[in-house]
């Protein structure tokens, strides 16, 4: 084997001189250990023969007297080897040529990428292996550029690797995030549960005093003086009872009543003896008792009511006015507000229940949206919500509504698919499909229509990001 002094000033000289005997290329701007695997691929088999072959199939074209076709199908002799005709069916004994139509040529690229090219790409005046080993044998002079392709190449995965690890920092920021916020969804799911029993109570009450005021018409039917009798009581009773709570209080009674050409109002124990000594009265007792007094008029007068005996009714109409404001008001506000807390509670037990991902990392995409305006139209996607178009004239149509999580099981949060959108002229309905990439920033990066009324989307966010996975058995042809 050829001995060579990398000391010897003429280093470069002297390999060059070895790799000439060998038949192969060398350039005055190849480093020295390129040369060398140069030398050591060189030294023990002629170059000529082992052309466009990996490392891994070298052994397959190790010198000797016959050659056996990688397919089986041939044995010929090894000098038939690259000697630029087609001997083998799979074109295995033409590596480094032309010559065989479904051949393969490998090209080593030290430095960058090594690849496989058709054979009929060789010594064809193109340069096709960056290492400029394709052509060997032809007029045109190639440049090997592998070293610069891979200090780019390098570059360029160097610069994704700091996105992703920027894009998991933010990953991990967002997760902990989420965490705080399904806290505060569920504090707030449960205030909101507890507002909307209060509001039924008091409903429940309300309609309670209504049913009782509906029967007691009811009982009091077929008998006008009776009728005009109990709804004088009861009106009468409700001016008294200020709270609505179905029982009269000396503190009531202090309130509205007093006794004729006094201006002083009634004293606590007076309002007491009215009541019977009792601290409460409901309707029925107000009736037998306390009533009479108030009716006849002579002595016990009510706030506000106008004349004696007979003269209640500006009272009674008073009260049921009252009735009509309450009834067309406060229930109807009662009512609204316990519509509109149980909408929200709906509303907030929907998004509980929504998949935001193994660690709820999408729950910040919740309530957000994102644009982007591609010619005349402007898309926006509103995450776990809907997707829309709308032109410059303002036309908006719906492009689908959230649906499910669509990606492949070991990829499931990679896909969002939004279905059931506004039918589409002369076909279905509208629908599309959302692709989530990882970047530091998130944004709607493309819209594109691959077929009618079916979109894609390409959705940027930090929270698509996940870890490279750990690679083990690596071959390296470099």
């Amino acid at each position: 084997m050829l001995q060579v002094d990398i000391d010897s000033t003429r280093t470069f000289e002297a390999v060059s001189l070895a790799i000439e005997c060998c038949q192969c290329t060398v350039h005055s701007d190849m480093h020295l250990y390129t040369i060398l695997v140069a030398i050591f691929w060189c030294g023990s088999v002629d170059s000529r023969k082992i052309r466009g072959i990996s490392s891994s199939y070298k052994r397959f074209y190790r010198e000797k007297k016959s050659y056996l076709c990688l397919d089986g199908s041939k044995i010929i002799p090894f000098e038939q080897v690259n000697d630029d005709y087609c001997d083998c069916e799979d074109g295995s004994d033409e590596p480094g040529t032309s010559a065989c139509p479904g051949g393969r040529f490998y090209c080593t690229n030290l430095g960058f990428r090594p690849r496989y090219i058709p054979s009929s790409r060789v010594n064809d005046g193109i340069c096709d292996c960056c290492d400029a080993s394709d052509e060997y044998n032809s007029h045109t002079r190639c440049q090997n550029s592998c070293r610069n392709l891979g200090q780019r190449e390098r570059a360029a995965v160097e610069g994704q690797m700091r996105n992703l690890d920027e894009g998991l920092r933010l990953k991990q920021q967002l997760i902990e995030e989420g965490v705080l916020l399904w806290r505060e969804k569920q504090a707030q799911l449960r205030d909101l549960q507890q507002v909307a029993e209060d509001l039924q109570i008091r409903l429940e009450g309300h309609r309670r005093r209504t049913q009782g005021a509906d029967r007691l018409k009811e009982l009091q039917a077929g008998d006008n003086g009776i009728t005009q009798k109990n709804n004088t009581v009861s009106s009468v009773f409700q001016v008294l009872d200020s709270n609505k709570d179905g029982s009269l209080t000396a503190d009531e009674i202090q309130a509205k009543v007093f006794i004729q050409d006094q201006e002083q109002g009634l004293s606590q124990d007076e309002a007491m003896a009215l009541l019977g000594g009792r601290h409460q009265m409901n309707l029925a007792l107000f009736q037998l008792t306390l009533w009479d007094s108030l009716r006849a008029g002579d002595r016990l007068k009510i706030k506000g009511a106008h004349g004696t005996q007979g003269s209640l009714g500006g009272e009674e109409t008073h009260i049921k006015a009252v009735d009509r404001e309450w009834e067309a008001s406060d229930m109807k506000k009662l009512e609204d507000a316990y519509d509109t807390v149980n909408m929200e509670i709906s509303d907030l037990q929907r998004k509980l229940t929504t998949d935001y991902g193994a660690d709820r990392e999408f729950l910040f995409l919740n309530s957000q949206c994102y644009q982007l305006k591609v010619y005349e139209y402007t898309y926006t996607l509103c995450p776990f919500s809907e997707v829309t178009q709308k032109s410059t004239t303002g036309t908006e149509v719906s492009l689908g509504r959230w649906g499910m999580w669509s990606g492949k099981p070991d990829s499931q949060y990679s896909h969002m698919m939004y279905e059931n959108g506004e039918p589409c002229w002369q076909g279905g309905a509208r629908s599309t499909v959302v692709t989530l990439t990882c970047g530091t920033e998130t944004t709607l990066q493309s819209v594109k229509e691959p077929s009618k009324c079916q979109y894609i989307m390409d959705f940027q966010t930090p929270v698509a990001c996940q870890p490279m996975p750990k690679q083990q058995g690596i071959h390296s042809e470099l």
